[in-house]
């Protein structure tokens, strides 16, 4: 059976969600050590000197049109992270990780404001069943609705028009200087945010300890999760579609846990297991229901 070229990115995407999951923990680790925002300046910085550091000659050719296009990205993508992080000091994290998983349910109404196109049906039934399976999976409580789970509900839409825009200023560019200039534009844009959400909010507040464990979190953080999977997304996502990539992101809180379990030995109840299920069943619907419903009809 031969793979076609949607499929290997969507594999590609599958990957870096596994990566993605264990920033959690990485994180977890490195506000120990640092203030969430300057953590963020920190890891941004990083990536993007990984990009001046080996790439300065694909940077020194951007034209309008890029620059135009990295910026609304960085914004975007700078903007979830800062009110997702800024929500983590008034909510819990059980919320966040549900509101954020929420990305999947938005990403389908950004992609119809950008593109004016119909949505799959299979596409939109994988999406329900996924978020059913997000509530099982985290558990959410909201009998005390906090401002922190409106910032983050406000960041999945800055996180499902970062996911379609992606797409928009892509699809059609396949050269590798585009990609890498998107991507350095991302972080050169989206840093003004966390440098300004540090001195705002965290300036004095905590100090910061630069210690082995710091450097570690922040080189997986920094260097594998923002600069190369950045740089992977970028390539690979524009090979499918907006929505069944945020249908692949969904499964970030699953590859955490899971992560998690193999790392420091946290146990997952049966609720969550159940809700882990459901959701890799709605992938699986949005990513093979064609298929077996032409196998079904061929019979």
């Amino acid at each position: 059976m031969q793979i076609s070229k949607e499929q290997k990115s969507e594999l590609v995407l599958l990957i870096i969600t596994l990566i993605w999951g264990g920033t959690f923990l990485f994180t977890k680790i490195g506000l120990q050590y640092c203030p969430p925002f300057f953590y963020i300046v920190l890891r941004f910085s990083l990536a993007l000197l990984i990009c001046f550091l080996f790439f300065t000659k694909h940077l020194l050719q951007i034209d309008k049109e890029t620059l135009k296009q990295g910026a609304i990205l960085g914004l975007l993508f700078g903007g979830g992270f800062m009110l997702q992080t800024y929500a983590l000091l008034t909510t819990s994290i059980t919320k966040t990780a549900f509101i954020t998983g929420l990305t999947v349910v938005m990403t389908p109404f950004a992609f119809r404001v950008v593109f004016k196109k119909n949505i799959a049906r299979l596409q939109i039934i994988g999406v329900l069943i996924c978020g059913i399976g997000l509530y099982i999976f985290t558990n959410p409580s909201f009998d005390d609705f906090k401002i922190g789970d409106l910032l983050t509900l406000i960041s999945t839409m800055f996180w499902a028009f970062y996911i379609t825009f992606l797409d928009k200023f892509t699809k059609e560019r396949h050269d590798f200087t585009h990609t890498i200039q998107i991507v350095a534009l991302q972080f050169f844009s989206a840093l003004p945010l966390a440098l300004i959400a540090f001195f705002l909010v965290e300036y004095n507040v905590k100090p910061i300890i630069f210690n082995f464990q710091l450097l570690q979190s922040l080189a997986y953080n920094g260097i594998i999760a923002s600069f190369f999977l950045s740089l992977l997304q970028t390539k690979y996502q524009k090979n499918t579609t907006p929505v069944k990539a945020s249908l692949i992101y969904s499964l970030e809180p699953i590859f955490a846990s899971f992560i998690a379990i193999i790392a420091i030995n946290e146990i997952l109840s049966l609720r969550e297991y159940v809700g882990a299920i459901i959701l890799l069943s709605g992938v699986a619907v949005s990513e093979f229901g064609d298929m077996f419903l032409r196998r079904i009809m061929m019979r």
